[in-house]
């Protein structure tokens, strides 16, 4: 097999895995016939404390790193933004919305990645850079609006979440592009989710997830949802991920943005999942807006 055709298969792959991502926490709430299993809160919580716990034999190899308290403050950043906060965000905003329609949003992430290392990082906005934004700017605005038929009894809120989750997922991305250059990148993830483990215990201690899974139906299939999406969407995905940068480009590897809600409408529809045409109109405007904003990096990688 050509390393050229081996780098491909991997990318759909992981493409296949982060777009299932939503689903999953789908199932993980939620029966097939709708009734409440894990709440929003027990599965974020589950679901960092388990990723967590699969990573901590890598992050205790890589300890020392934490004794630079400004290195674990930014690794603090890159954990509880890139990872706790959109948990518990995205699982919140699946109790009112489809998981097809939580993939879309999620596309917005590059966008706010940009902007925000314009505003805050100082980074150089380039003509086709602003013609990218603000083409996906306006997708963004418009997947918004086209919430307005969603999936179960969401509202604004849940939609608000979500938009919340991919700033913070933006916020994550900066602070490591501008700020951990010096680490490897698995070193990075599993320091990250080393600094939240402490209160995803305390939350899943909290809201009582052993006597949920002692006394609700259905909670077994539940578990297993949650343990796939932290283990496999988590932990192994990194490992596919680092993988797809070593075949290729850390260019090519981010084009997965473009793959994952694809992959997550397409989940969804097999599922029931309604999906209306101006959604599925928005997100591939907020596509294209991201495609012409990394336009001039794919120039120059080349």
């Amino acid at each position: 097999m050509s390393k050229r055709f081996l780098r491909w298969i991997v990318l759909v792959f992981l493409a296949l895995i982060w777009g299932s991502s939503f689903i999953l926490m789908k199932k993980a709430m939620f029966t097939s016939d709708e009734t409440p299993i894990f709440n929003d809160t027990q599965v974020g919580s589950l679901r960092m404390l388990i990723a967590a716990i699969a990573l901590l034999p890598f992050a205790l190899r890589h300890i020392s790193i934490l004794k630079d308290w400004k290195t674990l403050g930014k690794l603090m950043i890159v954990g509880f933004c890139g990872n706790f906060f959109p948990a518990f965000l995205f699982t919140y905003a699946e109790t009112g919305i489809s998981s097809g329609y939580a993939g879309m949003l999620n596309s917005c992430v590059p966008i706010f990645a940009i902007l925000i290392g314009v505003l805050v990082f100082r980074d150089k906005l380039t003509l086709i850079q602003g013609v990218g934004i603000f083409i996906g700017t306006i997708g963004v605005v418009s997947l918004m609006l086209a919430g307005q038929n969603l999936s179960i009894s969401g509202n604004w809120t849940h939609i608000a979440s979500i938009v919340c989750a991919t700033i913070c997922y933006a916020i994550s991305l900066n602070t490591i592009k501008h700020t951990l250059t010096h680490l490897k990148s698995f070193q990075i993830a599993s320091l990250a989710f080393f600094t939240t483990i402490i209160p995803s215990l305390i939350i899943s201690i909290q809201q009582d997830v052993i006597g949920t899974f002692q006394t609700t139906a259905g909670a077994s299939e539940g578990l297993i949802a949650i343990i796939v999406l932290s283990v496999i969407g988590t932990a192994f995905a990194l490992v596919i991920f680092n993988r797809l940068i070593a075949l290729s480009s850390v260019i090519f590897a981010s084009s997965v943005t473009y793959l994952i809600p694809i992959v997550a409408v397409v989940i969804g529809l097999s599922f029931g999942e309604e999906i209306n045409a101006w959604q599925i109109a928005s997100m591939c405007v907020v596509i294209s807006g991201v495609f012409i904003a990394n336009a001039a990096k794919r120039k120059k990688a080349t």
